[in-house]
C-alpha cells in the first residue's frame, strides 16, 4: 500500500512539473508550486523505498520472504522486518479447513471466520453404498521449527491458497473416502463414530491406508429363547468389504501421499455433521420406532416377569409364615411331650425311692422285732425274777386274749368217733395250732 502511494506522489510531482508551465493561468494549480513538486516527488520515493525495504510481519503468520538476488528467509516472528523488495509467502502457523453442509433453507454456509478456509461438504459412499454429505473440521499446523523445510514447502505451494487447494484438501477427500469404505453406515450410527474419527485423523497425517477387498458372509441371527430358535439370513448373504491391509502388525500405507512429508501436522480432524440422504433417514425412522417398540416390549416382559416374581415372592413369604406356624406348634406339643415325659420320669424315680424307703422301713421293723425276740428267748433262758415272770404271764395272757378276740373258727367241723380223752378237747387243739401259726408267723418276719 506504501509503494502503492509512494509511486503514485511521484508520478503526481513529475506531471505536475510538466504541464505547470503550459497552464499557469489556472488558479487550481497555484499550490503545486516546483518547490512543492520536487517534496512530493521525494517523499514519494521515500514511501516507495521504505515499503519496498520494510515489512509488517502479522501475529500468528509465518513468512518465507524470497530476495531478488536469489536468497531467502523465514520469519516468524511479529514485527517490522526487511523486505528488500523481495518476495513474500505469508503462511499462517495453523490452517483451518472446514466442510460444512448448506443450511437447507436458504444455502447458506454460515457465519464463517475469514482465516478459515471453508467449502461445501461433498457427497460421500459408506460400504453400504449409502450415501452422505459429510462436515469436518480439520486444523493443519506448519512446522516452523525448521526453517529449511518451511521455506521448501513455501516455495514448492508459492502461496498458501495453493498449499491448501493443491496439498491439504486432496489428502482430506482421500482419508474420507478411504474411511467411508471401512464401514457401513448402520456401523457409524451404531458406535464406530468414535472409529472413523481415528482413522480419518491417522491417514491424514501418516498417509492413506492400502485397502484390500474380501468377502464377508453374514452371520445368521438367533431369534428366540432356548426352546424356540429362528434364524434370519439375508438372501445377500455375502457383502464386498474392505479392510486395512497389514504387515508386521503395522499398517501398509501409500507412499508419498501424506502430510508429514511437508511438515504439517494434524491438530483436528473430526466429523461435525453428517446428513445422510433421504432414503437412509426413511430406514433410520422406522429403525428408531421400531427400537422404541421393542424397548416398550421388553418393558413390558420385564414388568411382567417381575410381577410373577412378586407373586412367587409372595408365595414364598406365606409358605415361609405358615411353616414358622407349624413349627412353632410343633415344638409347642414336642415341649409338651417331653414335658410330660421329664414329669412321668420324675414321678417314676419318687416312686422308686418310696419303694426303696418302703423296704428300708419294712427291714429295720423285721430287724427289731428279730432282736426282740432274740432278747425275749434269752430273758427266759436266763430265768426271769418271780415279778417278771409274773409281767411276762400278763402280757402273754393279754396277747392271747386279744388273738382269741380275733380268731375265727369254723361254724361246722366233724369229729372222727374218737374218744375225748384220747385226742383232747377239739377247741384246745384249734386255738392252739392257730396260735401257733401265728406265731410262726411272727418269727418268720
Amino acid at each position: 500500500m506504501l509503494t502503492f502511494i509512494g509511486i503514485l506522489m511521484v508520478l503526481t510531482g513529475i506531471i505536475m512539473l510538466i504541464i505547470k508551465p503550459f497552464f499557469g493561468t489556472v488558479k487550481a494549480l497555484n499550490w503545486f508550486t516546483k518547490q512543492r513538486n520536487f517534496q512530493m516527488i521525494g517523499f514519494g520515493f521515500v514511501l516507495s523505498v521504505i515499503s519496498g525495504m520494510f515489512f509488517y510481519a502479522e501475529p500468528g503468520t509465518a513468512y518465507a520472504v524470497q530476495y531478488p538476488w536469489g536468497s531467502q528467509k523465514a520469519v516468524v516472528h511479529q514485527g517490522i522486518n526487511t523486505k528488500m523488495w523481495g518476495r513474500l509467502i505469508p503462511i499462517q502457523f495453523e490452517l483451518p479447513i472446514k466442510y460444512v453442509i448448506p443450511n437447507k433453507k436458504d444455502g447458506e454456509l454460515g457465519e464463517q471466520s475469514k482465516y478459515a478456509n471453508v467449502d461445501v461438504a461433498k457427497y460421500w459412499a459408506f460400504s453400504d453404498a449409502v450415501k452422505a454429505r459429510i462436515a469436518t473440521s480439520v486444523v493443519i499446523s506448519i512446522n516452523t521449527a525448521d526453517e529449511d523445510q518451511f521455506l521448501s514447502v513455501a516455495d514448492r505451494n508459492k502461496t498458501e491458497k495453493n498449499l491448501i487447494r493443491s496439498r491439504i484438501i486432496p489428502n482430506i477427500d482421500q482419508s474420507i473416502k478411504n474411511t467411508c469404505k471401512l464401514m457401513d453406515a448402520q456401523d457409524y450410527i451404531s458406535g464406530q463414530a468414535s472409529d472413523f474419527d481415528r482413522y480419518f485423523k491417522d491417514q491424514l497425517e501418516n498417509g492413506m491406508y492400502v485397502l484390500e477387498e474380501y468377502i464377508a458372509s453374514e452371520q445368521r441371527e438367533i431369534i428366540g429363547d432356548s426352546t424356540i430358535v429362528r434364524t434370519v439370513v439375508n438372501k445377500e448373504s455375502k457383502q464386498k468389504r474392505y479392510r486395512i491391509k497389514y504387515i508386521n502388525g503395522e499398517p501398509i500405507r501409500e507412499h508419498g501421499n501424506s502430510l508429514k512429508a511437508y511438515g504439517l501436522t494434524v491438530v483436528q480432524a473430526v466429523v461435525t455433521e453428517i446428513d445422510w440422504e433421504s432414503t437412509f433417514d426413511k430406514r433410520l425412522q422406522l429403525q428408531k420406532e421400531e427400537v422404541a417398540q421393542t424397548q416398550l416390549e421388553k418393558q413390558q416382559a420385564e414388568r411382567q416377569f417381575y410381577r410373577a416374581q412378586k407373586e412367587i415372592a409372595k408365595g414364598e413369604a406365606e409358605k415361609a409364615t405358615e411353616r414358622a406356624r407349624l413349627e412353632k406348634e410343633q415344638i409347642q406339643k414336642t415341649i409338651e411331650a417331653e414335658t410330660k415325659a421329664k414329669v412321668a420320669e420324675f414321678n417314676l424315680i419318687e416312686e422308686r425311692k418310696n419303694y426303696e424307703v418302703a423296704q428300708f422301713k419294712a427291714k429295720t421293723q423285721k430287724t427289731m422285732a428279730d432282736a426282740q425276740s432274740y432278747e425275749n428267748a434269752k430273758l427266759v433262758t436266763a430265768g426271769l425274777t418271780p415279778q417278771e415272770r409274773a409281767e411276762w404271764e400278763y402280757k402273754t395272757s393279754v396277747n392271747i386274749a386279744r388273738e382269741l378276740k380275733e380268731l375265727r373258727l369254723p361254724e361246722i367241723y366233724i369229729q372222727d368217733g374218737a374218744k375225748q380223752g384220747d385226742s383232747g378237747n377239739l377247741l384246745q387243739s384249734l386255738i392252739g395250732a392257730d396260735l401257733a401259726k401265728k406265731m410262726m408267723n411272727r418269727k418268720s418276719q
